[in-house]
């Protein structure tokens, strides 16, 4: 039964319930006819094992309900039809997912737009993420505008249990965004108001370290930290983003017109085999004869 429901076979389905068939018969992995067709978006074998006896409340080993099937799936039909036959968007995996985490990630926006209004912010929170975080994951820009659209807050934290899942700690959905090299989806969430600031990684540093010269751009025009450090790989002053940057030309331009402080890659903490530091003062402005202070332009107009 279930390869029929796979295969949207309502005929066979009929066959089989015809002739002793258990509707919410479960799979090696705990999951119902009824999730199959969920899932493979068959809305007509879907509604016939409802009215079969399919249980809309089944869950699956791992904790999904047959609403989330259908929300992996992307059928908007059978969102709806399993919401009109008592499906709750607010029913959560073992791993803390809903069926609007689901959606975002693999980027159904119209099945998505069915589950914002019927998952509850409490349901989010206790998840631990916000569905913005699943859609800048999935590089779905279609999903976070629409998330955006409707009121989701585009600085809210991963939890942190979940954050110190991840080797980098991250915590923001613009974490991701930049992770991926994904243009589209950054300048969306800057323009939206996202902090670039909030990760222990900065955004900058994962950025300048990809050699992604379109998204420096954008988080340094919208108050990204030129001179952030990454503490838990480097306890000296010398910059971070110069380290990455030492063999690209644009990039080491970039930071350095956008007020990177030179000085710190001359000031250690650290003292030598003698005990001697090496923190340099800052010197009073001196302009050398034949020098200017002015600023060089990177690309001068020709008079």
């Amino acid at each position: 039964m279930h390869e029929a429901a796979k295969q949207g076979r309502k005929d066979i389905v009929a066959l089989l319930l015809k002739n002793g068939g258990n509707v919410n018969l479960k799979d090696g992995y705990g999951v119902t006819p009824l999730g199959v067709a969920a899932e493979y978006g068959h809305c007509d074998v879907l509604e016939h094992l409802i009215h079969k006896g399919g249980d809309v409340q089944a869950l699956a080993d791992d904790g999904a309900s047959v609403l989330f099937e259908a929300a992996g799936g992307g059928n908007p039909d059978c969102i709806a039809l399993l919401l009109e036959y008592g499906g709750s968007g607010n029913v959560p995996t073992k791993a803390g997912l809903l069926p609007i985490h689901k959606a975002a990630y693999e980027g159904h926006y119209l099945a998505l737009k069915y589950l914002i209004p019927v998952t509850s912010q409490t349901s989010i929170q206790k998840s631990g993420l916000s569905p913005v975080h699943s859609a800048a994951d999935g590089q779905n820009s279609q999903c976070l505008e629409l998330l955006i659209e409707n009121g989701f807050d585009v600085n809210t934290l991963l939890a942190e249990h979940i954050s110190n899942s991840y080797d980098d700690e991250r915590k923001t959905a613009l974490y991701f965004a930049v992770s991926n090299n994904d243009i589209l989806c950054t300048e969306i969430l800057l323009k939206a108001g996202s902090n670039p600031n909030k990760d222990p990684l900065n955004c900058l540093l994962v950025a300048v370290r990809a050699g992604n010269h379109e998204v420096v751009r954008l988080l340094l025009s919208y108050g990204a930290n030129v001179n952030c450090y990454f503490m838990l790989v480097n306890d000296t002053h010398f910059p971070s983003a110069i380290q990455y940057a030492l063999n690209d030309e644009v990039m080491l331009r970039l930071l350095l017109n956008h007020g990177y402080n030179v000085e710190m890659c001359f000031d250690c903490m650290h003292q030598d085999i003698f005990g001697n530091s090496f923190v340099w003062s800052t010197p009073e402005e001196e302009i050398l004869p034949g020098w200017t202070s002015s600023v060089v332009k990177d690309n001068p107009v020709n008079t």
